[in-house]
């Protein structure tokens, strides 16, 4: 923990560090949710999308870590227990209870647009009050954008496949 690094953030520390573990708390989930997506997964185009959900998976992992890292600079510390994600998200869990493609790929779409929404407000309660963490998030924020379009992007040769079978 930097006292000047924390004393460049004109807002309140502790509520941002809140803010920070919610978020951190739904690449958890995310992270657990394409993971194991990509390992149940069922129907045509099944391995195009265990490598987009693999994929996506470890990008989320790797957004936990710059969350984890910002929250330590800010001296806060990560939700530790892993049953307060549940508690703290912003866009909950969506098991794949019916692992057929299109319902996972439904799913996952789905969170990636609660994750911009999550991080573009994000985005603007950083904007000009805390720069370092604006630029975390505005990476991730990067990152979402391009998921939702990778996920859509299946849907759509799913649904040219089904409707070619017909």
């Amino acid at each position: 923990m930097g006292t000047r690094g924390i004393a460049i953030v004109d807002m309140d520390v502790k509520k941002l560090v809140a803010v920070l573990n919610k978020a951190y708390s739904d690449e958890w989930l995310a992270y657990y949710q394409y993971w194991i997506g990509a390992k149940v997964v069922k129907g045509p185009m099944k391995e195009a999308v265990i490598a987009e959900l693999t994929q996506h998976a470890a990008d989320e992992l790797r957004h936990a870590g710059m969350l984890a890292g910002r929250i330590i600079q800010l001296g806060g510390t990560p939700v530790t227990e892993p049953k307060e994600w549940y508690k703290l998200t912003n866009c909950g869990y969506d098991a794949p209870d019916n692992p057929f493609v299109k319902n996972v790929l439904a799913q996952n779409i789905q969170g990636e647009q609660c994750a911009i929404t999550t991080y573009k407000k994000l985005l603007n309660y950083t904007m000009g009050k805390d720069p370092v963490t604006y630029n975390v998030v505005l990476q991730i924020l990067q990152d979402e954008v391009e998921h939702e379009e990778d996920l859509q992007a299946e849907m759509e040769d799913l649904q040219t496949l089904l409707k070619s079978v017909k």
